[in-house]
């Protein structure tokens, strides 16, 4: 069968939600014109900004890099790593794969980790909080102590904006979960223009999130990358609410090709109309031990709650 597009070379993706069938050239092509109208509809980037790329070692963080190190000038972006410290999934060879691919793109990558941030790596906090008998997923830690290092890093070194690869099927399961939660508001905070509600913040974007996360595998594999395929050992040993709506949402996406992207679009349209509202919003108040910012009426944020919680003092080498 002939490509839906050039009508020349042999198609090798069928693409279920537009119903066409690509080449391997027309399919590249497609998912980085897809990402570049995605930052130009939202002026995600603007030629003064500088921006940090979030990266690991898996197919997302690979693409991600891809398709950005050539819509963006190299001296304008940077990479960082960040280590969470788990048994069997954090490997040299990986870590190694990922400097590689970075390098061959001209961007420069920097390696840190959750250890060096808290003295402890993300195993060892989650067996002290098992021993206290703490009701806290790794997710949790995990979660909350990447965004903050990857804030902390990009106001450090002088990033405007922190890009992240999270693909569609990311940011519909993070939608669905906000509403079943009964927490509509961070439907705001995952769309594109989202307030900025601290100076601390350095504004988050995700050129990814109308990809789907298939459509980033089969990249991965026809440019012939070699990225992390290891499961985290907390999500094999503890499944969550998020994969259980995975498993729902894929569920509704092989009856009805395209159900995750209009969901997406039509939460995005939703929120866009309630932005101007909470942009009226005060800056959110600093936590009384770190100084980063903090929910509203809270005196400590999350993080330091939780590293106190396990018996660390949240006494951050990196301000």
């Amino acid at each position: 069968m002939k490509c839906s597009v050039c009508e020349s070379r042999e198609a090798v993706v069928s693409q279920p939600h537009t119903g066409r069938v690509l080449c391997d050239r027309c399919f590249v092509s497609d998912i980085k014109e897809r990402v570049r109208k995605t930052i130009e509809k939202y002026n995600m980037v603007s030629e003064s900004d500088r921006v940090m790329l979030a990266v690991s070692g898996g197919k997302d963080s690979f693409v991600l890099l891809d398709v950005l190190s050539e819509l963006l000038p190299a001296e304008k972006t940077f990479a960082l790593s960040i280590i969470e410290g788990i048994p069997g999934y954090n490997r040299l060879d990986d870590i190694e794969r990922l400097k590689k691919h970075a390098r061959e793109r001209g961007v420069d990558l920097i390696i840190t980790s959750i250890k060096e941030f808290t003295g402890m790596s993300l195993a060892e906090i989650v067996k002290a909080a098992r021993e206290k008998g703490l009701d806290v997923s790794a997710c949790t830690f995990c979660g909350g102590l990447r965004r903050r290092i990857m804030n902390t890093y990009a106001r450090m070194l002088g990033a405007t904006k922190t890009a992240t690869a999270h693909n569609l099927d990311d940011e519909v399961q993070t939608a669905i979960l906000n509403v079943l939660r009964g927490d509509p508001s961070r439907l705001l905070r995952q769309h594109p223009r989202a307030p900025r509600l601290s100076e601390k913040f350095v504004q988050r974007i995700k050129p990814l999130r109308y990809v789907y996360e298939w459509e980033i595998t089969m990249y991965s594999y026809l440019k012939g990358f070699r990225f992390q395929e290891t499961e985290c050992m907390f999500i094999v040993e503890s499944p969550t609410l998020r994969a259980r709506v995975r498993r729902w949402l894929y569920m509704l996406e092989r009856e009805s090709p395209g159900t995750m992207l209009r969901v997406l679009k039509a939460v995005d349209e939703l929120a866009e109309h309630l932005i101007k509202a909470h942009e009226r919003l005060p800056q959110l108040p600093q936590c009384s031990i770190c100084g980063e910012p903090t929910s509203y009426r809270r005196r400590y944020c999350k993080v330091c709650e939780l590293l106190m919680a396990v018996g660390l003092k949240p006494a951050y080498k990196l301000q």
